[in-house]
């Protein structure tokens, strides 16, 4: 029946009425009257803010959200677009359908916004309108900037990250994670010291949030003291200085460690001589003799606070003569390893001697006979390590491979830019520290090396952000020169820098916009 009923369905028909007013014909509505009528008898905008003033600090592109919240926003992005719409008042007697913004010029200290309402008006009509609105801007540092702007030196809480060894490759990477978390977004200063960094903020709280960023990356110590600046007694109001003193273990990756005998001793007789992999919150470290590895967190370090044996700069070059697999490949703490039995030589005895080294190494899944590789060279090395001492019997063994070593590739590439960079932190570098050439080429010398560290090992630059070079231009000899390489960073892995021209900006927000 319903089918039927279906067929003999009659399609309906809107019919049209006349406007009440000035006669034309219409689709009917609650009040009889045509569109231009009803605007010109009811303005459903009347009453709602035409012009609004805002303020707005030049230093930190923020805009003050009355009364004390300063909200960051980039000019018509849609945090701006929300702010304005925000700060218009009685607009909850109508109902918003759209908004946007109209272009006026950038230096006009005007912001237009186009809104689109629509109002229930005479026996239920609903009238949309569209009107214009005009935000002056009046320019007003916020209490930060102009404490800044004030005296520069006018900070309230200094942090200062130590670490006491002789090299600066730590501060390089943790520079990296600072810039991908926006963790010193809020220092006031940052200055660059002989072994660290120091972070100045106008806030005590600002600080304290980053040490607890430093130390979800690292393992660190901290204390803190205070000094009195000022008082009111009447007031009984107190402001303070505060520094925070941040220690990060002297431990680095790649450095050879005798671990102390009870330390060992708890961790199941591990080592004693492990090699460090990885450096996070917690200290890996890997017996390269036996495939064990273990975790140290902060806590466990400090309570026996070692030193290493032997660090990267002491890394000797081998050339591998031979070696053999003795294992199956093995996932250890997320790395893979094949443990293997390798005949080697120093490069430097080449020519001079036919002295050679029958090494057990973790290495075997990288090296190949004819391979080079960077070891301790533990058979001529003079170490006075009290720990080390304290093993009775110990066999102690001439090489301790750590990494494979790709410096004869790299000579073929020297002097050839790379296809992607890092930025870095605007800090001062404090006049007392600077040493002359000598200590400029060494920080050099260490950030290429932090460089080839990257370009070698994917998990370290898993946690960092690399940029393409807009201003790299490859060679057509190397595609064709290039066969097996050194390492270098997968074009995929590279993010494109996001310093756009105000052409490119505008452009990108038109596209949002026609997605919306």
């Amino acid at each position: 029946m319903a089918t039927e009923a279906g067929m003999f369905m009659v399609p309906q028909t809107v019919g049209s009425v006349l406007c009440c007013k000035c006669g034309i014909p219409m689709a009917p509505n609650a009040a009889n009257m045509c569109v231009r009528c009803l605007r010109s008898e009811v303005d459903i905008t009347e009453g709602l803010q035409k012009h609004v003033i805002i303020i707005h600090c030049p230093e930190c592109d923020c805009y003050l959200q009355p009364p004390r919240t300063w909200l960051k926003a980039q000019v018509e992005s849609k945090e701006l677009l929300t702010f304005c719409v925000k700060r218009l008042k009685n607009l909850n007697k109508v109902r918003l359908i759209h908004a946007e913004f109209i272009w006026t010029e950038p230096h006009s200290k005007r912001i237009k916004v186009k809104l689109r309402v629509q109002k229930e008006v005479m026996n239920g009509a609903v009238l949309e309108q569209a009107y214009m609105v005009e935000y002056v801007v009046q320019d007003q540092m916020c209490e930060t900037c102009s404490r800044v702007q004030a005296n520069p030196d006018q900070w309230v809480a200094a942090v200062q990250l130590r670490q006491h060894v002789s090299h600066r490759r730590t501060f390089f990477y943790l520079e990296q994670l600072i810039l991908k978390h926006d963790a010193a977004v809020k220092a006031i200063r940052i200055r660059q010291m002989d072994r660290g960094i120091d972070f100045f903020f106008s806030n005590r709280s600002h600080a304290v949030k980053f040490v607890e960023f430093v130390q979800k990356v690292a393992p660190i110590k901290s204390r803190n003291d205070k000094q009195l600046v000022s008082q009111d007694s009447k007031n009984m109001t107190y402001n303070y200085k505060y520094t925070f003193s941040v220690e990060i273990c002297p431990i680095c990756r790649e450095d050879l460690i005798c671990l102390p005998p009870k330390l060992a001793a708890s961790m199941g007789n591990l080592g004693p001589l492990v090699i460090c992999t990885k450096v996070t919150n917690s200290i890996a470290l890997l017996d390269p003799l036996t495939l064990r590895n273990c975790f140290l967190d902060a806590e466990q370090y400090w309570r026996t606070s070692f030193t290493s044996l032997l660090s990267s700069k002491q890394l000797v070059e081998y050339v591998v003569l031979d070696i053999e697999p003795v294992s199956s490949e093995v996932n250890v703490g997320g790395s893979k390893y094949v443990m293997a039995d390798a005949q080697v030589a120093r490069v430097s005895d080449f020519g001079k001697n036919d002295t050679t080294f029958f090494v057990r190494t973790h290495l075997g899944h990288l090296l190949n006979p004819g391979d080079y590789a960077l070891g301790y060279d533990l058979h001529s090395a003079n170490s006075n390590d009290v720990d080390l001492d304290k093993y009775k019997g110990l066999s102690i063994p001439d090489v301790i491979l750590v990494k494979k070593s790709y410096e004869e590739k790299r000579l073929k590439k020297r002097g050839k830019p790379r296809s992607w960079k890092l930025k870095s932190l605007n800090m001062e570098v404090d006049a007392s520290e600077t040493r002359g050439r000598a200590d400029e080429d060494k920080k050099n010398k260490e950030y290429e090396e932090f460089l080839r560290d990257i370009e070698e090992n994917p998990e370290l630059r898993f946690n960092i952000s690399l940029y393409r070079d807009k201003e790299y231009q490859p060679s057509e000899m190397g595609s064709v020169t290039d066969g097996e390489d050194a390492p270098s960073v997968p074009i995929e892995e590279l993010l494109d820098d996001l310093k756009l021209s105000d052409e490119e900006i505008e452009d990108a927000e038109d596209d949002e916009g026609m997605d919306e």
